[in-house]
């Protein structure tokens, strides 16, 4: 078992995740078998009551856990799926640490955080790190917070009891670049490796951000004081992708540096199929626009696996993907049509697409969208919550019911055509309560959704407490709304699609989570194909 663990240093938002992620493909290429897991300080059990203003998108393993939005990249790059053990968080350990006290396992001890806590850490460090070739471990943040010492201590010793040569930590730090005089700095960096000595650790690699290139005269000063050699300092340059990462790191020839460390023959770390998609996303040969309307607009990475999914459709077309975003709140308005109709023309709006959500904050915004989507027969794609906006557009403008709505939004709605699961209404422990993860689901034949994925048993992830009533199902298909994907007993509305419509597809899941680079998901295929 060899760990790889990714500290970070002076400023957050520096790339951890990105890095780590890359170092996994680089491993996962060179043929070994690879884990990744996020350690988060929060004292959540999961992400999943967090804001996506605050913390961003909240991504979801096949087993159904909430997680950090670092995992999907961890997917995305290393093309494993995940579950619950690759996240660990403050609030799991503390949580499992003390039942523990209470059940009586710790008698005549004092509980403290070492050793009680650090071997918590370890004990899920060790379960999810087993028969790996390499397990990969980012832990949040930088080595001067106060939240996160009991994760660093416990890989400290984790590399004394492992062995020296089983663990090796890479640093990631910023080389600062000030304007006025044109000099590169790099006292915040050392500062850093400092900080980490204080705590015993030695980082095997430095991993530089930076936005311009790494001098040799700089490089040789940060190893000399970082007790390093010069090939251990990796230059970390902005890319015009984050794919890009994988490749800059192999040209520094990351990769051998690591397998030397762990004491392994040279690397024949193979990225072609991985560069040729790279390549398709850096020299498009055309474009397509698509808007992305929503609520949580205003961070970038409250959608991040859906900006994801189209581009990977990006690299499949060779189109570049022109994501602009619409704040639907701005369509609760009279003149609502105009302006919706402003935007789509100045946009040059090819495609649609509502992604999922919770909250009633711009949800008749989305549902307009949605019905000027399929009267105008734009290519519209709905994720989650875009299925239960285009079920409700489609019951108040094609069914007639005209108060339609959801019980999320409106309890008293007198036609909920999307209503909780019976076993939700009772909840009131809000934390991993929805119905989450994978679930299979089985397809029509001779619907469109059937030629996408082309078989009939499928398996998607999910986010959601709401369903389309099961007694709407009726008037829905009567007026034309096709039902091309259902639970396997039929109770379930899992995919809708218009058959008179170019492209007016949706689902109660999230297949964002299970696209790839190299495996872009059929439905956003679709999505981009239609638009083009």
């Amino acid at each position: 078992m060899k760990l790889i663990v990714v500290t970070g240093g002076v400023m957050s938002w520096l790339g951890k995740g990105i890095t780590a992620a890359s170092i996994g493909r680089l491993m996962k290429s060179s043929g070994h078998s690879v884990t990744m897991t996020k350690m988060d300080p929060y004292l959540q059990i999961d992400a999943g009551t967090m804001s996506p203003f605050e913390h961003g998108e909240t991504f979801v393993t096949k087993d159904g856990f909430e997680t950090d939005l670092d995992l999907g990249h961890y997917e995305r790059f290393i093309d494993e799926e995940l579950t619950k053990a690759s996240s660990i968080t403050t609030g799991q350990i503390y949580l499992s640490v003390i039942q523990k006290e209470r059940e009586g396992k710790y008698l005549g001890k004092t509980v403290q955080v070492i050793p009680h806590v650090t071997n918590e850490v370890k004990d899920r460090i060790l379960e999810v790190s087993d028969e790996r070739d390499v397990s990969i471990l980012e832990i949040w943040g930088t080595v001067w917070d106060i939240e996160a010492p009991h994760f660093i201590e416990a890989l400290r010793q984790l590399r004394l009891e492992l062995g020296r040569d089983n663990v090796l930590f890479v640093h990631v730090v910023p080389l600062l670049h000030v304007s006025t005089s044109g000099e590169m700095k790099s006292k915040a960096l050392q500062h850093s490796v400092v900080k980490l000595r204080e705590l015993w650790i030695h980082a095997s690699i430095l991993v530089c951000r930076t936005t311009e290139s790494l001098p040799d005269d700089v490089k040789r000063k940060i190893a000399m004081f970082s007790d390093l050699e010069d090939d251990r300092i990796i230059e970390a340059l902005d890319q015009k992708s984050i794919y890009s990462v994988p490749q800059a790191f192999y040209e520094q020839n990351l990769h051998n540096i690591i397998h030397e460390r762990f004491w392994w023959t040279p690397a024949n770390c193979d990225l072609t199929e991985w560069n040729k998609c790279v390549d398709a996303i850096l020299h498009p040969e055309r474009e397509v626009n698509i808007a992305i309307a929503g609520k949580y607009t205003k961070l970038d990475d409250s959608y991040i696996s859906v900006v994801e999914a189209l581009k990977h459709a990006w690299a499949a077309y060779k189109a570049k993907v022109n994501i602009h975003r619409l704040n639907t709140e701005v369509l609760n308005c009279d003149d609502r049509e105009d302006v919706l109709q402003k935007f789509l023309r100045e946009k040059n709006i090819q495609g649609i697409l509502v992604p999922g959500g919770f909250g009633d904050r711009g949800i008749e915004g989305m549902i307009n969208v949605a019905d000027y989507a399929r009267r105008n027969k734009i290519p519209y794609l709905g994720l989650c919550l875009g299925l239960q906006i285009a079920t409700i557009a489609f019951a108040r403008h094609v069914c007639g019911l005209k108060d339609a709505h959801s019980t999320e939004f409106d309890e008293a709605t007198p036609n909920p055509v999307i209503d909780f699961m019976e076993n939700q209404r009772t909840i009131t422990h809000k934390g991993g309560t929805m119905r989450l993860g994978n679930y299979e689901a089985f397809l029509k034949r001779g619907t469109k959704m059937y030629d996408l994925y082309g078989q009939e048993s499928v398996l998607e992830r999910h986010r959601h407490r709401y369903e389309v009533n099961p007694n709407y199902h009726e008037i829905l298909q009567k007026n034309w709304m096709v039902f091309s994907w259902t639970s396997p007993d039929g109770s379930l509305v899992e995919f809708i699609e218009l058959a008179d419509h170019p492209c007016y597809i949706a689902t109660q899941a999230h297949p964002e989570f299970k696209s790839r680079l190299q495996k872009p998901h059929p439905m956003f295929l679709a999505l981009i194909e239609a638009s083009l």
